[in-house]
Formats: structure tokens, sequence, C-alpha cells
């Protein structure tokens, strides 16, 4: 694949390596079918949202159909794509994303869409979908974004609403059929459209009135008025998928995160969520459990995740925690859980959750008086809240992370200045407490979204954003607290995307065409260049954070979430009349409209045990620390070729680490507060850098079988990684470091070497010193690389080079006279090492 030499030029290059352990390789003479699940953000951010997994391993089980991922290129690889004039491709088979059935994005965040149409640019497929042939990809988004699809409605054919899990596959094999049937492109999104919760944005009509509102929203079909979200009706059910994608580099959330239930009752009137995913639907904790244990022997974590809109709300969440944090200590996997809602904490489950949460304490209480958490329906109180903190520092956390909004419907400069004087009281509930007391306090710009009761409200201005942070942080201030907050700009950009119209698809275009990528990412935002495509396009962003009129056509007014918009009027009155709607959990029906109560209803634990009863797993007669009659050692002999060559040296560690969890080796740990598996490596071998020769050593307390553990360890590492031999040895022999005297590299030379070549290396070779000056954080730092160097030598078309320690790297640019990434392009290879033990 050309694009594997591209990986040298630019920043952390094990975000485009693909081959992970988890993914799917295809025989393309099985594939009548490809879809590229496509994230418009960077690597990381994708790979750690729940829903791609879900839809990757759903369709993937289809015999025919090939799922692949692509995710937004960093600014440097998508320069260097272009410049080489090479398309985006998929991670799995590398192919352009411009060869596919179906590109499927995902919408998390507004500020993504320059995004998309950035990886549609770099892909080679046309961003409009008038401008597409019969052959082009089919475009389809989904996500909560696509409860109001409408600025990218000119760029895509297709949006699932809602639960995609069981659209997605009626979708394919709806593509898949009419692609048989030789169907138009045409006749085909007639087709589609025939699947609940499919919107085909070519098939309605949108028209204005002259003041720029709304018109006439002209469905072209009459039996295509409205199109209603799907509906996942038992999560019990569902896929969920065992077997995750393991990434080499550090994710966001690089550990088994598990949905223990979808949905939320709670009806806060800000949060889009709590209404686009309504009802609420548990797993069973036996269910939860069963997928815990195929996902953490699939992947080797050492951390799950419990995740759900409203986490402490589910019906058995102490006594489940209790039972997965029993069932999984000997494995020292520790259990986390997102930030949680004051009303759902208990002193007890508090103490469950310090286990094995030491950092910040987090909690949202949103608005600074009672009144305003009223008229959002955040059924919280600050004695509940204050009572929370106070447990929360008596229990050892010094540091307790508060979240909040400003601008909300009704908000007074009264309720900003209790923001501040509800924080400092909660820095005080950590007075006279063990180790001190701090609050942090992230204050975000309220953003209406569709589909909410506050649909219809104005949002803050630029000017009102930056005036409201400052008094807050000059309040904060003087309270000695620390204060975080969203850029202005950001939060009106984000805003104007919410709640508009197809008009916007013209100013995307623009910004992308001017440059604007990575939006939400502060060192890549570029305000004015969103600035101008708005000018260029005669189009006034201030117009879309105006107060909209109860009876005006919205633009996702054919968008059915499945509650009716006379439901979130009358909430809408409810929070000016500073009412609450009691949540519906546990009493009476709300009348939302959500719910059938026959096949869609709520679905909770019924009765739910106390406590839960998780068969353990077999003891692992860990023996104790100082036993020396069960301390064994097995030295390992390791190549790192081809892909795996791109993978940093805290990577590969982690990597090893979890493919020896895998394995089931009975590897002692560490003693102490976080323990870690006892595994020692080489030196860092540079990156770019191949090797027939790592060691790695493991401590176990269980003779080794060499034979069998190589090939049990073997079935567990990526490809590019290979253990070539095992051996025991005696388990007080030093370090692989330690044990090593020197190391063997070869260099391919280039096409046509320094003809001075030889009288270089003499040279090099008598050299009394070899200076190297690098810079690292505006500081020069010397160094003599010549201690180093133990021979040189010409090898037909290599140089074989021999040092005690450090890189080859420095050593060959310096007699090349080239830079260090021209020789790491090269080609590299350590070949041999000398072993004093």
């Amino acid at each position: 694949m050309k694009q594997l030499s591209a990986l040298t030029e630019v920043s952390r290059p094990s975000r485009y390596l693909g081959g992970e352990l988890g993914s799917r390789s295809f025989q393309s003479d099985q594939i009548d079918l490809r879809i590229a699940l496509a994230f418009p953000d960077v690597y990381e951010i994708g790979m750690s949202h729940i829903g791609f997994p879900i839809l990757y391993q759903t369709l993937n089980q289809i015999d025919g159909i090939a799922a692949e991922r692509a995710y937004a290129p960093w600014p440097d690889m998508a320069a260097w794509l272009t410049e080489h004039d090479e398309p985006l491709c998929a991670l799995e088979s590398g192919l352009p994303l411009s060869h596919f059935d179906i590109i499927g994005f995902t919408l998390q965040y507004e500020l993504s869409y320059t995004n998309l149409l950035g990886m549609l640019k770099l892909a080679g497929v046309p961003l409009r979908r008038d401008q597409r042939d019969e052959d082009a990809p089919l475009i389809l988004v989904g996500g909560p974004c696509a409860f109001n699809p409408e600025p990218l409605a000119d760029f895509f054919d297709c949006a699932i609403i809602g639960d995609g899990e069981e659209a997605i596959v009626e979708f394919c094999a709806a593509v898949r059929e009419g692609t048989s049937a030789g169907l138009s492109r045409a006749e085909l999104l007639q087709t589609l459209s025939k699947i609940e919760g499919v919107y085909v944005p070519a098939l309605f009509d949108v028209a204005y009135h002259t003041d720029g509102r709304i018109r006439a929203l002209t469905p072209r079909q009459q039996d295509y008025t409205s199109v209603r979200r799907r509906f996942v009706n038992d999560l019990e059910t569902a896929t969920f998928p065992t077997q995750p994608i393991v990434p080499f580099m550090q994710t966001v959330h690089n550990r088994v995160a598990i949905e223990i239930a979808r949905g939320c009752t709670r009806g806060c009137r800000f949060c889009q969520a709590g209404y686009i995913y309504r009802p609420v639907r548990e797993r069973s904790p036996q269910k939860i459990a069963e997928i815990i244990d195929a996902a953490l022997e699939n992947s080797g974590y050492e951390e799950i995740s419990l995740l759900s809109l409203s986490t402490g709300d589910y019906s058995c969440i102490e006594p489940l925690i209790k039972a997965l944090m029993a069932r999984h200590a000997e494995d020292q996997v520790a259990v986390s859980l997102p930030s949680l809602r004051v009303g759902s904490l208990t002193p007890e489950l508090m103490e469950e959750i310090k286990k094995v949460r030491k950092t910040g304490f987090t909690l949202a209480p949103e608005a600074g008086t009672e009144r305003l958490r009223s008229v959002i329906n955040k059924g919280i109180s600050e004695d509940d809240l204050l009572k929370t903190t106070e447990d929360a520092y008596s229990l050892g956390w010094r540091l307790i992370k508060l979240y909040f909004m400003m601008g909300l419907p009704t908000e007074t400069d009264a309720d900003l200045e209790a923001l501040i004087e509800l924080a400092a009281r909660v820095k005080r509930t950590g007075k006279g407490t063990q180790g001190g007391a701090d609050v942090n306090v992230a204050v975000s710009t309220f953003v209406p979204k569709p589909h909410t009761p506050f649909q219809w409200q104005p949002q803050l201005s630029i000017e009102q954003v930056k005036q409201r942070q400052q008094r807050l942080k000059d309040g904060l201030k003087k309270r000695k607290l620390r204060f975080k907050y969203h850029e202005a700009e950001l939060s009106f950009l984000e805003g104007v995307f919410a709640r508009g119209d197809r008009r916007l698809g013209a100013v995307l275009e623009e910004a992308v065409a001017l440059g604007c990528r990575f939006d939400g990412w502060r060192e890549h935002f570029n305000f004015e260049l969103w600035q101008q495509a708005f000018t260029n396009c005669d189009i006034d962003p201030d117009w879309y954070l105006r107060e909209r009129d109860e009876d005006e056509i919205l633009p996702w007014d054919h968008i059915d979430c499945g509650l009716p918009k006379s439901y979130f009027q009358q909430e809408r009155q409810q929070a000016l009349r500073e009412a609450a709607t009691p949540d519906c959990r546990h009493g009476v029906c709300n009348n939302c409209g959500v719910c059938d109560f026959k096949q869609l209803r709520m679905r909770l634990i019924e009765n739910p045990p106390a406590p839960i009863d998780l068969p353990p797993h077999a003891a692992a007669n860990i023996p104790d620390p100082d036993d020396e009659t069960r301390r064994f050692k097995i030295r390992l002999r390791l190549s790192k070729t081809g892909r795996a060559r791109m993978v940093g040296h805290l990577e590969y560690l982690t990597m090893f680490q979890r493919a020896v969890r895998r394995a089931k080796l009975p590897v002692r740990f560490s003693q102490g507060f976080h323990p870690t598996p006892k595994i020692s490596y080489l030196e860092a071998l540079p990156l770019g850098v191949e090797s027939d020769t790592e060691l790695i050593d493991i401590e176990l307390y269980q003779p080794p079988n060499a034979r069998q553990l190589v090939t049990a360890l073997n079935r567990q590492l990526p490809e590019g990684f290979s253990i070539l031999e095992g051996k025991e040895i005696h388990w007080r022999t030093p370090s692989p470091s330690a044990s090593v005297a020197s190391s063997v590299y070869r260099i391919s030379l280039p096409p046509e070497p320094p003809q001075d070549l030889d009288q270089r290396i003499e040279r090099l070779l008598k050299a009394e010193t070899l200076p190297l000056i690098k810079h690292k954080k505006g500081k020069e730092i010397h160094s003599d690389l010549r201690p180093d160097l133990i021979g040189l030598r010409r090898v037909e078309n290599e140089l074989e080079l021999h040092l005690t320690k450090g890189s080859p790297l420095q050593i060959t640019a310096l007699l090349l006279e080239t830079d260090v990434e021209l020789v790491r392009k090269s080609g590299v290879r350590k070949t041999a090492i000398n072993v004093k033990f």
C-alpha cells in the first residue's frame, strides 16, 4: 500500500495502520456489497464511539457484506494525500472510498461537518448529491445530528433516523437487491425510502418566505410526508460487539465499553439525547456480564466502562458494580462509570466508585439556582448536591468537577452569581477533610437543539457569551476556583448548524474550499474563514440564533423523533412556569407519546436482585509475592516487521500486555495501588525500524512450557509481530536491557550512495567524538554518539552498524550527511544482538 510510505512523515502514524486485533479482512471474490463506516473526526475519537463497533460487527456477520472503517486524516496526512494525488482509503483493505457501494457517516457533532465534506473530497467523490453519477457510492448519514440533517441535505443521499443496528441491515439488503436488479440511482432511492427510519432528502422540497423563514416543506410523494425515527424495541436481544477492535494507539476511551441501558426519562429540557433515545431499555445483569466476559477475553483490556445516558439510574447499578468488581478482581480489571447524577448517588455506590476512580469526582448541577434548575427540569436540590460533595470529600476525593451551562432560558445575573456561590459552597463542604478540597468549574454555553422543549429559544450572541464568561471568570477567581469554558465562537457555530436549514449547505461548501477542517479542535478552528464563508454566501449566521415562533415551520419538522411537537410546546410552557415534570420511570406516564406500550415501551429490570449472583471466575491461585518457589521467568525473542514497525514503543508495550492477558498466561503482577504485569523489554526501538530480535521477559507464577506459551502468544499478536523462540531463564536474570551488550543494524543505502562512502566510514570510526545537537522544548541538548559506536561497514547495498545502545538513525544520517527522516524511510532493521546474560 503506497500510503504506508507516508507514515514516517506524519504525526501518530498508528492512526493509519489498520490491521488491529479484531479488525476484519475479506476475500474480494466473496463480497458483493462494500460499506465504509466513516467517522468525520480523527481515529482516536472515532475509535472511542460505541456505535461504530455495533454496526461493524452487525454488518460483518452477514455473508457477502464487507464493512470497513475510515476516519478523518489529521491535516498533515490530508496534505500528504493531496500532494501525492492519493485517495482516502479504508483501513481494512486499503481500497479507495470511491470504490465502495455505500459510505456511511456518523454525525455526532455539528462542528465535524467540514470534515465530512473534506473526506468526500479526499476520496474523489463529488460533494453534492446532484453531481454524482450512477456509479458513485451512496452517501448515508446517521447519529444524533441526523435529527436535523438539513444543513447537509445537498450532500448525502439517505439518512437513518434513530437506532441504526436493525435499519442498517435492511438498508444494505435493499441496496444489494436493487443493484442486482439493475435499478437506477433514482429508483434505488425510492426503494430505500420505504424502509422505516430512512430519510431521502431529494424527496422533499423546501420553499422560503422573503424574511428567510420556511414557507413550506413539501413532500414529492403523498405516502412519504415525514420520516419516523427507527427504534430497537429490546436491548436484551440487540447485537452488541464481543470482539472489540483493539487499537495500537491510546484512544480517548480505550477499554471494554458496554451499553447497559439506552434512553433516559429524567426529562432535562435542554438535553436532546434524553428525548431522541426514549424510551429507557435496560440490559439484564446476566447479559451484561456475558458480553463483558467475551469482550475481555477477546481484547485483553484492563478496564470495563458501564455506559448509558444516566448510568446511576440503572435499576440495579449498585449490586451490578459490586458483582462485576468481585468477578474480575483477581484479573486486575477495573470497573468505571461516566459522570453520575446527584440524585442517583448513595454513599454505598460512592464507596464502590472510589475503589476504581481515584481522580476527580464529576457532577453536573447545570445551573446555580433551584429556580433555574426547575426551568430546565434538573430535579436536584442544592442540599442534595452539597451532601453528595461532602460525602465525596470525606471518602477521600480531593477534586470535584462541576459542570454548568450559561445562557439557559430565563437566566439572570442573579443565577450567574448563584453559580459562583454554589461552587464556593461545594468547596467548603471539603473543609477539614484530609488532603484539602479543590473544585474545577466548567461552564458551557447553552445551544438550543432540535426535538427539545427549548428548540424555539434564542441563543446568546458571541458578545453576550464573552460578557458572561468574564463575569464568571472574575467571580470564580476571587473564590480561588479554577474555571474552564468553551470558546464563544465555537458555540456560536454549533448553534447555527444545530438549527440550520438547507441554505447552509453553500456555506459549508465555501468553508471547505477556504480550508476549514477540524473545527472542533481549537488549534485548527479559524473563525475568520467562517465569517468569510458566510459573507461570500450572503448569509447572516446571527439570524439562526433567533427565537422561533411556535407556529413557525422548523427545518426538521418532517423528521419524527417519536414525540409530537405539541409535547415539546407543553414542556416549554412548563419551563416558563418553573414547573417540574416528574420522571416517568417510577411514576405516572407523562404522555410524551413515544411508547405504544406493546413492543415499544420502557423495559426495566423487574425485581432487580440484590446482591446480583454472577458466578465468580475460577480462582487464579496467585501466590504470595515473597514465595520464591513459585517465581519463574521466560525470555522471548520477537520480530517486528512490516506495518508493525510504525507502532510506537508505548503502543507496543500496551499491545503486548493485552496479548498476554488474552493468552491467559499466569503472569505475576507488581504490588501496590496500581498493580501491573511484570514484563520487561529492551530499550525503545526507533519508530520505523524493523527488528528480528526484540527481547521480552515475562515473570510467571507457574513453570512455563516454552513451546506452548509461544504458540499461545503468537495466536494473539497482530500482523507484523511474531515470537520466534522462547526459553525459561532463572527468575533473577537481569532485564533484557541490562542483558544486551550490543545490537547490529542493517540500513539500506540510497540508489546512488556517496562516492567517498568508504572514506567517510573510515573517518567516522577514527573520530574521537561525534557531537549531536537536538532541540527540545526550545532548548539545545548536546550529546556524543561516539561512545555508542562499536563498528560500521558497508555490505553490498547496505550499511552494517554495531552499537552498544542508542538509535542507528542519527549516526547513519551523520555519515550520509542527510536528514534522519530520510534514513528512517530508507529501511532500517535490527538483525542481531549480543547477550551478556
